[in-house]
């Protein structure tokens, strides 16, 4: 999530009240999660796991719960608690704006598109030409749409990721101030639901189809010509490459990156990378030529212990 200006390490500091080391005018251009953080960007650690990563990432500002050794060209904000603080900072730039009307004002909307009756459509949403948006969708604010998109009845674009920290008395919420870019030629089913990025924008491909009752996770990317079938679940910070088919039911851990012309067949969990150009099946999921042998080995298993009575 950028600014809509630059900002300096002295003016964050003051907003979260936080310490900082550094000089006073370091520019600060945003705020990301650290899978896509980069250079101006302030990233947030509370953990000493994962101290290292979060120091020598693309990051310029680290947000971090103790004052450690400042690398060289970097900043520090030193903080109680850089999970609230991190939520302080999205809720100033990217403020909930409450909606008086069905379709907001701000919403730019181009040619030959037809929007149904009960549509909702949020501000500052860009959606491009001959589309077709059918009725009862909602579009929360700031999502993009490319041209030629068809999105059926029933979806919703841009609910909140389910990003949760774990309090000794309840889940604090870290608050979500990215979006979603919907490319060309996409179509996406009825009741689904795509989740906005929590910094950065969850993005599906030119050409990718979607079928019903699909979640996808905040801050996924899936690719150009991927096919999706009903019911599959995909976690956050998911990286699905061009031209891969997933079928029904099948869920994806977060955090994965799934290879180019990958098939993974239904009902499969997916707990690790996959390889592009293999054909994937089962929980957890596995190359699907190693998979039937498995299988094949485990049907065989009553009659080898009939067998071994018979000795």
């Amino acid at each position: 999530m950028k600014f809509p200006r630059p900002q300096n390490l002295k003016q964050i500091s003051d907003l979260i009240n936080a310490e900082f080391v550094g000089q006073p005018d370091f520019e600060i251009l945003g705020i990301n999660e650290i899978h896509v953080v980069e250079h101006g960007d302030i990233v947030f650690v509370d953990h000493p796991k994962y101290y290292d990563k979060a120091l020598e990432s693309k990051a310029s500002v680290v947000l971090i719960n103790k004052e450690v050794d400042c690398p060289d060209g970097k900043a520090l904000l030193i903080s109680e608690d850089p999970f609230s603080d991190f939520n302080k900072i999205t809720a100033h730039f990217s403020p909930f704006e409450t909606s008086s009307q069905p379709l907001s004002k701000s919403a730019k909307i181009g040619k030959n598109t037809i929007i149904q009756p009960n549509v909702f459509i949020g501000n500052n949403v860009k959606i491009g030409d001959d589309c077709i948006i059918h009725s009862n969708v909602s579009i929360y604010d700031g999502v993009e749409i490319g041209n030629n998109v068809q999105i059926h009845a029933g979806t919703v674009l841009g609910a909140d990721a389910f990003y949760y920290k774990n309090r000794p008395t309840h889940h604090d919420k870290l608050l979500s101030g990215g979006t979603i870019r919907i490319n060309d030629n996409v179509e996406i089913g009825a009741l689904c639901s795509i989740d906005k990025g929590v910094s950065g924008v969850t993005s599906i491909g030119e050409g990718t189809k979607i079928d019903n009752q699909v979640q996808v996770g905040h801050d996924t990317i899936i690719g150009k010509k991927c096919l999706i079938a009903s019911q599959t679940g995909i976690a956050g910070c998911v990286v699905i490459e061009d031209e891969v088919t997933i079928w029904g039911q099948v869920g994806i851990a977060s955090g994965l990156t799934i290879g180019k012309k990958v098939i993974i067949l239904a009902q499969s969990g997916i707990s690790k990378d996959l390889k592009s150009n293999i054909t994937y099946f089962g929980t957890p999921a596995d190359d699907i030529r190693k998979k039937y042998r498995e299988l094949g080995y485990i049907s065989r298993i009553p009659e080898i212990i009939q067998k071994l009575k018979n000795l």
